[in-house]
């Protein structure tokens, strides 16, 4: 009789190096939203995976940096750092041929990990040259006793089942702790929110998604209908000007994605409404995070 294995894997490393797209590769469905921009996820997700008598809980974190000028900063930080105490393993994430300062950062809180850490070599697909890798490979083993090493591709899923295959091994016996038809902890609220979310930041600059946000005001069935309203939270005049765009043209490219994702989630058809307001500061502002659900 195979004994019931169940524990937590953190997946942890400085921002863009591809955590949230391992997450969705993993379960095979997009639970955490994804950008080519830093600092895109803001809060633990769980990613359960359950296999006959499997079940690993993945924790999607913020990506760890240097800098803490913002309350959301100093925010993100603490809540990627405190799940290091009470994973079962841990998977550290680089990126192919680079070793940065915030990736030393990650590496320095780990420091007091007691749970076996893996290193995720991410992007070897973007390497051109494959024998710059086992230097790197050489290179990173030596700052850290890791338990494995897994030189992956994410997006092209390349290793990733070889990476499940030795999670699982680690797992500690236990009882399953969600149902097994259950993939994450978070409501569809909160997935309608952070795909309206993802649009936003991909339909926009490099200074804008780090000023908003979005805050779901109402969810209501009219006539088979589902129909939301939401609130993008921007921190200037002139950063709603920029969500909105010339005639309106960019929030209802905004709407229209969203839309089409959030139908994929609930399979329903829905209406969305959106709305672009101002709220002054608020990333730096503990009371207005603590209002729109972060702290």
């Amino acid at each position: 009789m195979n004994l019931s294995r169940c524990g937590y894997i953190a997946i942890i490393g400085r921002p863009n190096v591809g955590k949230s797209t391992l997450l969705n590769a993993i379960l095979g469905k997009k639970i955490s939203i994804t950008s080519r921009k830093p600092q895109t996820t803001r809060s633990q997700i769980l990613g359960i995976k359950s296999l006959d008598n499997i079940q690993a809980i993945f924790i999607d974190t913020p990506g760890i940096h240097k800098q803490e000028k913002f309350a959301m900063n100093r925010y993100m930080n603490r809540l990627a750092s405190s799940v290091i105490p009470d994973a079962d393993i841990i998977l550290f994430m680089i990126e192919a041929g680079r070793f940065q300062e915030e990736d030393e950062l990650v590496l320095q809180k780990l420091q007091s990990a007691h749970a076996p850490v893996f290193l995720l070599i991410n992007k070897v697909d973007t390497i051109k040259d494959k024998n710059q890798l086992l230097p790197f490979i050489e290179k990173m083993s030596s700052k850290y006793s890791f338990a494995n090493i897994f030189p992956i591709s994410a997006t092209k899923m390349k290793n990733v089942t070889e990476l499940e295959k030795a999670i699982f091994k680690l797992l500690p016996e236990g009882p399953h702790l969600f149902p097994d038809d259950q993939t994450t902890d978070k409501t569809d609220r909160f997935q309608i929110a952070e795909l309206i979310r993802e649009k936003l930041i991909r339909a926009t600059g490099q200074e804008i998604p780090y000023s908003t946000t979005v805050e779901i005001e109402s969810i209501k069935e009219e006539k088979k209908l589902l129909h939301i309203s939401a609130i993008i939270w921007v921190e200037r005049e002139g950063q709603k000007a920029i969500v909105i765009g010339k005639e309106g043209e960019r929030l209802k490219k905004i709407g229209t994605l969203a839309r089409k994702d959030i139908e994929q989630l609930l399979n329903q058809k829905i209406f969305l409404r959106l709305w672009v307001k101002v709220k002054d500061r608020w990333t730096d502002d503990e009371r207005a995070l603590q209002s729109l659900g972060y702290l």
